[in-house]
C-alpha cells in the first residue's frame, strides 16, 4: 500500500490479551485460542506468548496455561 506521495500507509494494529489452557500442551492451548479468536477477530497477524504456566496435581501436569497477546489489523 502506498499513499499518493509514495509514502507507505501504516496499518493500524490492535492487541488483545488472551488467556488459554489445554490438557494436552502449550502448543495446543495457543492453537485452540487462535482458532477460537479467529471466529470473531479478522486479520490476526501474530501471537506473542507472555507467560507459560502449568497446573500440577500429584506430581503430574494436568493443565497447560498460556497468557499471550494477539495482534491484528483494524479494517478501514
Amino acid at each position: 500500500m502506498s499513499h499518493k506521495n509514495n509514502r507507505p500507509i501504516m496499518p493500524i494494529l490492535k492487541v488483545l490479551e488472551i488467556l488459554s489452557s489445554s490438557k494436552t500442551s502449550w502448543e495446543d492451548a495457543a492453537a485452540s485460542a487462535v482458532k477460537e479468536a479467529s471466529k470473531t477477530v479478522r486479520g490476526i497477524r501474530s501471537v506473542n506468548v507472555q507467560n507459560q504456566s502449568a497446573l500440577v496435581e500429584k506430581g503430574k501436569i494436568v493443565e497447560y496455561r498460556l497468557n499471550y497477546k494477539i495482534t491484528f489489523a483494524i479494517e478501514k
